[in-house]
């Protein structure tokens, strides 16, 4: 299964923000939808960094509550690991447990296109075995 199969189920959408917001604000989000990361972009959909969950603790835990008055921008991850729609299930978890993060966001022709987590992988892994394990079922019915 590939990025694009995930994305025509799941959807493209992303929640994202920009650079200058506070740190609060996208604490706020991340809560309000319970994610765990936010794609960070330019007005055109540009990816500039990725903020999740574990770049808010590591501020929090050195810098105290006062972190949240920080922009996104001091507190996020700038370089961002990124997967086109070419890329599979496979991949994508090498990619994830290499870097040792929990989301990819899906770059098509430059710009910002969706966003893959691994809970999403897992749930397509789940849907492959269990169509594996009934494809087996039908074979040796028919045997």
């Amino acid at each position: 299964m590939t990025v694009k199969a995930i994305l025509e189920k799941k959807g493209h959408d992303v929640y994202t923000l920009g650079p200058n917001e506070p740190l609060m604000a996208a604490v706020k989000i991340l809560a309000d939808h319970r994610i765990g990361a936010l794609v960070v972009t330019n007005g055109d959909r540009k990816i500039i960094g990725i903020l999740s969950e574990r770049d808010v603790v590591r501020v929090l835990g050195k810098e105290g509550p006062g972190a949240l008055e920080k922009s996104v921008r001091d507190v996020m991850t700038p370089k961002v690991k990124i997967c086109n729609e070419n890329h599979t299930v496979n991949e994508l978890m090498e990619i994830m447990t290499q870097g040792r993060f929990r989301h990819l966001p899906v770059e098509k022709e430059g710009f910002l296109d969706g966003i893959v987590s691994i809970g999403d992988i897992v749930k397509r892994r789940i849907e492959d075995v269990e169509r594996e394990a009934e494809e087996i079922k039908q074979y040796i019915a028919t045997a």
